[in-house]
């Protein structure tokens, strides 16, 4: 490189662009799905197409490689490189223009696939390909791999969908490509680069004619079938290129119309071999997707979420699920019943009902996220997750493939896209112990050597990357290489452009993420599923982008902060990243980058659920103030939020003169600033006698004992939450009474990451409570985080505690113990109109499913509402966090209470409820006093 590091960040600033170049930053961008680990020397977030320009021109004169990067779901490691990172999502993402009667639309190449969706679908048209990503990967990404989805049958690849491109060279030539009113082909600009393709090329016309689109899936390499003389199209030729060849700035793709009926017929097989071999007899019926799932990965799914959270499905150890697509019901559900009775699998199911298709394609499109752990619980890893065979060769591919994986000690849960002969699958590499990368390589050697002798390609889809690149020769003769170099060569002589990648490649076992161990020493949480290794669990994150998604449309809370600031810190992804540098060395606890990137993480637990892998971020956000303030001064929202059961108690003895205090003008606003409160916040009040001062246990009259777990919240300031709660019980045939010593759950103190004393808080809680759970005395919870603490929390801070477990299954929210409760029936709320706003802890760690069919019993309409409600206890009070606590309500909370205004507000939440009363005035009631009206 010609100039320094921060000679090339400086060119960039005052080239007027918008870099970033911190720690932080590089850490975060040095990874994207992939096994890879490369920090770039800055980061691009370009406004506009000359921005391209002008960094391509920096690059260029400082000798610097150039990556352009989309969503960053890249799980071939296309989106990382050593120099300037352009990241078009931030700013270049709209959809430009849409043409319904040419069926085209025009985006920059930063555009969500599902922006692009919901702009086009209003017009009866969608764009075909469908990747399981689609709800954050960028039609620029899709483009630089040649994605394809579950849907390739109907719809192709996007090579097949793109109408045209506007691109840069490396030389900064301006390149149009499309295809004229005739449809043919054309180019406009480059002519020099264009003469000379055409020279590389036709040096090795046999080549090119006989070793390319030999199938449909065949994606590995460079398209040069697309630039034969007879066929020159330069539009399909550069999609799939990886961002190698010149830099896309514009894209017009094609529109199709989308069939308005559906069906899916899920057929079981003994095994994914015999998925596989039937594959081909299934697409003679025309699907418009038929894709492969394999017992072990529902295995894994039902490990993560639990029994149910796998709808039945037919009698089988594998599966195809199929659809069928038309415009007639009655025509479509005809051709799916003769495709269920024709015999092709063991078992077979008919879906007609669309909530229960979504369903079912959910638990596939998480398939990346989930094949993150493997069967054997270990860690899993791309590297050779997308191998592509001829479709009738499929079947045998998959037995020899498993047979190499057993080989080796490792184990897989193959699924894909089974009609077009395509594969993903993630492997549980010894990546952690000695010469784990050399297993590595020898075995992405032998896999491209098995799919070599099926006639396969080394990737379906994702591209070859760092991770199969170097592998091609396996597939490809040496004059193919050759043909690749010329090409390469033809656009970027000076290997400017993702180098590493396609030609000249990085080698497969260079640069590997999760290589070695990062054992981190005196860790305050468990991490009971991680073998107590912090490593372990923040490299649960395969980098997906799930987080980067709005996932309220499937009841999902994840990730709330991202959908506020759209910044890659603050999802989910962007601090796991952080945590891996920290695990790592590069960065310390307490680095200013690592701060910053959990300062808005509202401990929602919201990815604890959400996220395929299992990331836990609030568990870790505690951890790393543990780390960080252990032994030194804390924030002052530490002192007071942090520690508020403990002033509770004090206020409870004289609850007037404390609510007189914050309301003060002068010593009240005083007061809440030292606090560390925003004083745009409303101060809930204190009860004028709290709950267990007031509670009179009565006599058990034939009734059931249970233990009352009163919170410090419901104790102090919703005392007619908790008395709802012992009218309701006592109406049930229980008799409560409450634990025989003062408890509280220590949640402030773990959401401040103050571990030590939680950990005492919790252990003398679970000391009381033991008693009655050892007697089979249910425990049953009234604010969900409270009782989120003692299901799961209690496992991370007392994990050898035999107590804490028998205690955490001791424990009830109210609809789960009244569902338990025979004879027990909810009241008649037949008319009632409910905005139910479940608890983020409720929905990711206790579950609402008790809780909705409770309501469901009671005939109530109830409108179920996703997302978090952004106060998230102590998050929304602080000061900085204002603005985002309300963007984060305003995603799902606000517009439900507006469009509603008569209808009755559900929060068991205290902070839920809060933050309804403090940003739109109304009132909210827990379910207990729901049941007790």
């Amino acid at each position: 490189m010609s100039e320094r590091p921060h000679g090339v960040v400086e060119s960039l600033r005052r080239a007027g662009l918008e870099v970033r170049a911190d720690a932080g930053t590089l850490g975060m961008y040095s990874s994207d799905a992939s096994l890879y680990r490369i920090p770039p020397l800055a980061v691009v977030r370009p406004r506009h197409v000359d921005e391209v320009a002008a960094a391509l021109a920096v690059a260029r004169e400082a000798g610097v490689p150039l990556t352009s990067r989309g969503a960053g779901t890249s799980v071939a490691g296309n989106a990382v490189g050593r120099g300037i990172v352009l990241d078009f999502s931030r700013h270049l993402n709209r959809v430009l223009d849409v043409d319904p009667g040419a069926r085209t639309a025009v985006v920059e190449p930063g555009t969500v696939h599902a922006v692009l969706q919901k702009a086009v679908m209003p017009h009866g048209v969608r764009f075909g390909p469908d990747p399981s990503t689609h709800p954050r990967c960028t039609i620029g990404g899709m483009i630089g791999n040649n994605a394809c989805g579950s849907r390739s049958l109907a719809y192709g690849r996007t090579s097949d969908n793109v109408a045209g491109l506007e691109l840069l060279t490396a030389a900064g030539d301006r390149l149009t490509t499309g295809y004229d009113d005739n449809g043919a082909s054309f180019v406009h600009g480059a002519d020099s680069v264009i003469a000379a393709v055409r020279d590389a090329v036709g040096a090795r016309l046999a080549t090119a004619r006989t070793e390319f689109d030999r199938f449909g899936r065949q994606v590995s390499g460079y398209a040069v079938q697309h630039l034969l003389p007879e066929r020159f199209d330069l539009t399909r030729a550069l999609v799939g290129s990886e961002g190698t060849l010149a830099v896309i700035t514009r894209a017009s793709v094609k529109l199709v119309v989308d069939a308005p009926v559906r069906v899916v017929v899920v057929l079981g097989f003994p095994d994914i071999i015999a998925a596989g071999e039937a594959a081909p007899a299934v697409v003679a019926h025309g699907p418009t997707s038929c894709e492969g799932l394999d017992s072990r990965l529902l295995d894994v799914m039902r490990a993560r979420r639990g029994p149910d959270a796998v709808p039945p499905l037919p009698r089988g150890g594998a599966w195809l699920f199929v659809e069928l697509a038309g415009e007639e019901l009655g025509e479509v559900a005809a051709r799916a019943q003769k495709l269920a009775a024709d015999g092709i699998g063991e078992d077979s199911l008919v879906v007609t009902d669309p909530a229960r298709q979504a369903r079912l394609w959910r638990i596939r499109e998480d398939g990346a996220g989930l094949a993150g752990r493997a069967p054997s619980d270990k860690p899993a890893w791309p590297g050779w997750e997308d191998a592509a065979v001829p479709p009738e060769k499929l079947g045998a591919y998959l037995a020899r493939f498993d047979d190499l994986v057993s080989s080796y000690g490792m184990t897989s849960a193959p699924f894909g896209h089974f009609g077009d002969g395509c594969m993903h699958v993630r492997l549980d590499y010894p990546l952690d112990q000695p010469g784990g990368t050399t297993v590595l390589r020898e075995f992405l050697t032998d896999a491209a050597r098995l799919v070599g002798e099926f006639g396969g390609s080394l990737s379906g889809e994702h591209g070859d990357g760092r991770a199969r690149s170097e592998l091609l020769p396996h597939m490809y003769s040496a004059d193919a290489i050759a043909l690749f170099a010329g090409v390469k060569h033809a656009f970027d002589p000076g290997n400017l452009l993702n180098p590493g990648v396609l030609v000249d490649p990085d080698p497969v076992d260079a640069d590997v993420r999760p290589a070695g161990r990062f054992p981190v020493k005196h860790l305050a949480m468990a991490y009971p599923h991680d073998d107590g290794d912090l490593g372990q669990a923040v490299h649960r994150c395969t980098g997906v982008g799930k987080c980067r998604a709005d996932n309220s449309a499937a009841g999902g809370v994840m990730c709330p902060s991202y959908l506020a600031t759209r910044e890659e810190k603050d999802s989910t992804r962007g601090r796991a990243r952080i945590l891996q540098e920290v695990v790592r060395g590069e960065l310390s606890w307490s680095h200013p980058s690592v701060h910053d990137a959990m300062d808005l993480c509202l401990a929602c637990k919201g990815c604890a659920s959400d996220c395929p892998t299992g990331i836990d971020m609030a568990t870790y956000k505690s951890e790393v103030l543990h780390q960080s303030y252990s032994g030194r001064l804390r924030p002052r929202s530490h002192y007071t939020l942090g520690r508020l059961p403990f002033w509770a108690r004090l206020a409870g003895w004289m609850p007037r003169l404390a609510n007189a205090a914050v309301r003060l003008p002068v010593l009240g606003g005083l007061a809440l600033r030292l606090a560390g409160v925003d004083r745009r916040r409303s101060v809930p009040a204190f009860a004028r006698r709290p709950f267990r001062r007031s509670f009179t246990p009565a006599a058990a009259e034939g009734r059931k004992p249970v233990v009352l777990f009163a919170d410090s919240f419901s104790d102090a300031f919703s005392p007619e939450v908790a008395e709802a709660t012992v009218r309701v019980l006592r109406a049930a045939g229980y008799e409560p009474r409450l634990p025989s010593g003062s408890v509280c759950c220590g949640l402030t103190w773990i959401t401040t990451g103050q571990l030590d004393s939680a950990r005492k808080i919790l252990s003398r809680t679970i000391a009381t409570l033991a008693a009655d759970a050892r007697d089979g005395v249910p425990i049953v919870g009234i604010e969900p985080s409270c009782t989120a603490v003692l299901r799961s929390d209690v496992h991370e801070l007392l994990p050898r505690d035999a107590d804490a477990a028998l205690v955490a299954e001791s424990v009830h929210t109210l609809a789960e113990l009244l569902a338990k409760t025979p004879g027990w029936t909810p009241p008649d709320l037949s008319g009632v109109d409910l905005v139910a706003q479940p608890h983020c802890h409720h929905h990711a760690v206790l579950g609402w499913k008790a809780d909705a069919d409770l309501l469901a019993a009671s005939g109530a309409r109830v409108r179920r509402l996703a997302g978090c409600c952004g106060l998230a206890g102590n998050f929304g009070v602080e000061l900085g966090h204002y603005e985002v606590s309300v963007a984060v309500a305003e995603q799902n909370l606000l517009p439900a209470l507006d469009a509603a205004p008569d209808a009755v507000v559900l929060a068991d939440g205290f902070s839920c409820r809060t933050q309804v009363a403090d940003l739109r005035d109304r009132p909210a009631v827990h379910l207990a006093q729901l049941l007790d009206r």
